[in-house]
């Protein structure tokens, strides 16, 4: 008997296991390690609708109070494009990321910045491309 396939990773890269699935299942304990890392995981936070994720990795100076998902919004697939650390405490990468809703296709393309304090990164904003 074969052993049943890991489940892949939201993010598209093949195990959610050795991939996002630390830093989703123990925030606290399993920070990620940089910045595309963290989007990365933000990404499949999305496709998992794990809000307290997403509210946890967003920096303080740009959170929203609460955060809803749109009902029907299937994501499809991410392309990271290009992830850069400007110097120890500041990042940023570039990403598209697809879904679907009603029947149309869409694509986020976003240029995210990232910032380190304490030892983690957040999710400070992004520019729409």
């Amino acid at each position: 008997m074969r052993a049943q396939a890991a489940a892949a990773c939201p993010c598209g890269r093949p195990e959610l296991a050795r991939c996002c699935g630390p830093y989703l299942a123990d925030f606290d304990g399993c920070p990620a390690p940089d910045a595309e890392a963290l989007m990365r995981s933000r990404y499949s936070a999305f496709v998992l609708e794990d809000a307290g994720y997403l509210l946890a990795t967003w920096h303080a100076s740009t959170r929203p109070r609460e955060l809803t998902f749109e009902a029907g919004l299937k994501w499809l697939g991410l392309e990271v494009r290009d992830a850069r650390q400007q110097d120890a405490d500041h990042a940023e990468v570039e990403f598209v990321a697809r879904s679907r809703l009603a029947g149309r296709g869409q694509r986020l393309h976003e240029r995210s910045r990232f910032v380190r304090e304490g030892g983690r990164w957040y999710y400070l904003d992004g520019n729409l491309k």
